[in-house]
């Protein structure tokens, strides 16, 4: 039982750190910039291992149709949006419970039972993605959301484009690779990591 919960914390001690090592280093700052303290809303404890990472381009329109003077003329209001982004998917260490680890010191074996994996975050680059063009009717009216709808339907097209091309597939692979290196440095030469769904 100690052993399973050691085991345990070493795995999200290791999805820390791997977090820690992609996060980015980069600070910019405007000269003569001011800013308000920041008020923190809210804290979520996360223990995700992210083990793949597709980056996507893929072109957008989206369109407002629009019916003017009692139905007799057609009207739109449209925007292509280049959308550049990445899609990462991992697992939800969160998930792993103590009686998911099974551990054998005599046989110095280990059995780990970690719930499937997913998409952990589909964004959009902001510096990257950029409106291609804008195009509005004379008689149609200007749809302010109409961009914001084009990121959000860039990132669910994207997050769709990503699990087609098998990431869930990849992010399994990577993951028992990850996993399995980090249990046979601590000592374990028969390492058995399976898969569960677990909502």
């Amino acid at each position: 039982m100690v052993g399973s919960a050691l085991i345990v914390g070493c795995i999200v001690a290791a999805a820390f750190a791997v977090g820690r090592l992609t996060v980015s280093n980069d600070a910019t700052t405007g000269a003569g910039a001011r800013a308000t303290p920041g008020v923190i809303l809210a804290i979520h404890d996360v223990a995700r291992l992210e083990t793949t990472v597709f980056h996507i381009e893929k072109v957008v329109e989206v369109g407002d149709a629009q019916s003017r003077l009692w139905g007799l003329v057609q009207a739109k209001d449209a925007v292509i949006l280049v959308a550049v982004g990445d899609v990462a998917a991992g697992v939800d260490l969160t998930k792993v419970r103590a009686e998911d680890v099974h551990t054998d010191p005599v046989a110095r074996a280990v059995r780990v039972v970690l719930p499937t994996p997913e998409i952990v975050s589909a964004t959009l680059d902001a510096r990257a993605t950029h409106v291609y063009s804008r195009s509005t009717d004379l008689l149609a009216h200007r749809n302010e959301q109409l961009e914001g709808d084009a990121r959000r339907t860039a990132e669910e097209q994207m997050r769709k484009a990503a699990i087609d091309e098998g990431i869930l597939e990849r992010a399994r692979t990577s993951a028992e690779r990850t996993l399995g290196a980090l249990l046979r440095e601590l000592g374990y030469q028969n390492v058995e990591i399976d898969w569960t769904e677990r909502s």
